[in-house]
């Protein structure tokens, strides 16, 4: 049996990205700036009318897992893809990167492996079309034993609330990871996932280790203002972060509070900042650093990946936590 540092649970998606300008995306239908799901037929418009598309194995949590992988963590991720030729680029992609991907690609009459049609506008925001196709059928039946259990650390996508076979599979793999002495954690993946689960989020805050959010979702989590919310969520959660879009990011673990500055930096792209801010958090707390110093670690890794396009970071980030004496 082999332990990981880390272990990720999530859609296992195709990222493909084009740029595009506010006009195209009026014509389409797009709402910019947010993640929306799509039919396997819209998903098959907007891919036929993406220029110059660029594929890239994708899905916030597993972005966050790839990250941690090229920071020289153990880790692995456990999604599910169809035996097409995405499924087995991805699966390919994502070992190439040094993460496993632990579940062998599925044959026969499956959904096909899902994908997101990503449209990145000049100002870098990133408007997401999701077709979820077999990862929506992501099970507890997906989840090893041997690989949850021996998770130092777990991290899982919200977004599996969205069905009800991907939240057993959430449960089992939080269950354990904690009971063989790990940690899960959640990303509350956006405010109209967590609008969509709110009570059952909030239950599940309580239950685990650590949470990342962005300020909007946290204030939806509790239907309140920011400061209030995160003085609730400090009561339930073991350690709370609270992104803020280049703002400072606040980071609260009982009676400890920590305030960590942002160098601000005008995006490319900002697809999957949010994800490498907690590829960089999460290593920091794997490799036995304080808050601040994992939170540093966080805003170093988003900066990185929002300076080109697509969701994983080019630069050797290690490198960078090195220039800034972190490590």
């Amino acid at each position: 049996m082999k332990t990981y540092q880390i272990v990720g649970i999530g859609n296992a998606i195709v990222d493909v990205l084009s740029t595009a300008d506010d006009s195209f995306l009026d014509l389409m239908g797009i709402e910019k700036g947010i993640m929306q799901l799509v039919e396997r037929e819209r998903g098959e418009l907007l891919y036929g009318s993406m220029k110059d598309r660029r594929q890239a194995p994708g899905g916030s949590v597993a972005n966050t897992v790839a990250g941690m992988g090229a920071l020289g963590l153990s880790s692995a991720f456990i999604g599910r893809v169809h035996d097409d030729a995405l499924g087995r680029f991805y699966a390919q992609a994502l070992a190439g990167q040094g993460t496993d991907f632990v579940n062998p690609p599925v044959a026969g009459g499956e959904l096909p492996t899902s994908r997101s049609m990503i449209f990145v506008s000049p100002d870098g925001e990133r408007s997401m079309n999701t077709y979820l196709g077999i990862s929506s059928e992501l099970g507890p039946d997906d989840v090893s034993d041997d690989v949850a259990g021996s998770a130092q650390f777990l991290f899982l996508e919200g977004y599996l609330y969205d069905k009800d076979k991907g939240k057993h599979a959430f449960e089992r793999a939080a269950k354990l990871t904690q009971s063989g002495g790990g940690k899960a954690g959640i990303a509350l993946s956006d405010p109209f996932c967590v609008d969509r689960h709110r009570d059952s989020f909030r239950r599940l805050v309580k239950d685990l280790d650590y949470v990342i959010g962005n300020e909007h979702e946290w204030s939806s989590l509790y239907q309140t203002d920011l400061d209030a919310a995160l003085a609730q969520a400090s009561q339930d959660a073991g350690l709370v972060v609270c992104t803020r879009s280049g703002d400072e990011v606040i980071l609260i673990r009982g009676d400890e509070r920590v305030v960590v500055p942002v160098n601000r930096v005008v995006p490319v792209d900002a697809t999957g900042a949010g994800d490498q801010f907690a590829a960089g958090f999460i290593y920091g707390l794997a490799t036995g650093k304080g808050l601040e110093v994992a939170g540093r670690m966080g805003c170093i890794a988003a900066a990185e990946v929002i300076g080109h396009f697509g969701a994983r970071p080019e630069a050797d980030v290690k490198a960078l936590f090195r220039a800034a004496g972190l490590i």
